[in-house]
């Protein structure tokens, strides 16, 4: 997969290591000339400039990128490079990640954003779900706010537990897409049976979210 990140920070490099060690093709685009040689990231493809510069992008070549990770520090920047990827670009997916959780609510498909990473709500969303069991936590908002990723922490106590995935009347407007068990991740079935502290990982619509809350509460 070919990745453009914006923005070679601590929070840029980060994802640079990891997509590489992915084993993904990566281009930084950084508007400072010593980020190069910061982080160990002296092997990437390198641009310099102003990632807001329509010139900058075309320069990395962005309507090759199958993705576009727009991870600097300014909100601003962010949108911006978001937009222009998809509307000048043609980029098919579009990460923006939000430093002040006020401007949250702009990173939107009307400035071109498909998944908003929010650091301060990840964390929070992080502690929640570290402490609280028996409640439904959402970890990370995907497609504009109109599908959620959410976790549920199976109490001992609970209905769920010593019943399989299929006897379980999931909502239509949820998925379950993982169940996380003695920290290793299960691809679940019908037949697989829920067990007291798995923690039950769903896809799902504003909706489905709801009547997750609704059938957990029981």
């Amino acid at each position: 997969m070919k990745v453009a990140v914006v923005g070679a920070g601590s929070v840029g490099s980060s994802i640079v290591r990891e997509l590489c060690g992915h084993g993904h093709q990566v281009v930084v685009i950084d508007e400072k000339p010593d980020a190069i040689g910061r982080a160990d990231l002296r092997n990437n493809h390198w641009i310099v400039g102003d990632a807001c510069d329509p010139m900058v992008l075309r320069e990395a070549q962005l309507e090759q990128m199958d993705v576009i990770v727009a991870a600097t520090g300014d909100d601003k920047v962010n949108l911006v490079v978001s937009l222009m990827s998809r509307s000048e670009f043609g980029v098919p997916r579009t990460v923006g990640r939000v430093n002040n959780p006020k401007n949250e609510w702009m990173f939107d498909q009307a400035w071109g954003v498909d998944v908003a990473v929010s650091t301060p709500r990840l964390i929070t969303a992080l502690v929640e779900e570290a402490v609280e069991i028996g409640g439904v936590v959402r970890l990370l908002n995907l497609q504009s706010d109109r599908a959620t990723l959410n976790a549920f922490t199976v109490p001992r106590e609970h209905d769920l537990v010593a019943t399989t995935v299929g006897e379980v009347p999931w909502p239509q407007e949820a998925t379950l897409v993982a169940i996380l068990r003695d920290g290793l991740p299960i691809a679940p079935t019908d037949d697989d049976v829920i067990e007291a502290e798995d923690e039950l990982f769903f896809l799902a619509t504003g909706d489905g979210e709801g009547r997750l809350h609704r059938l957990f509460a029981r």
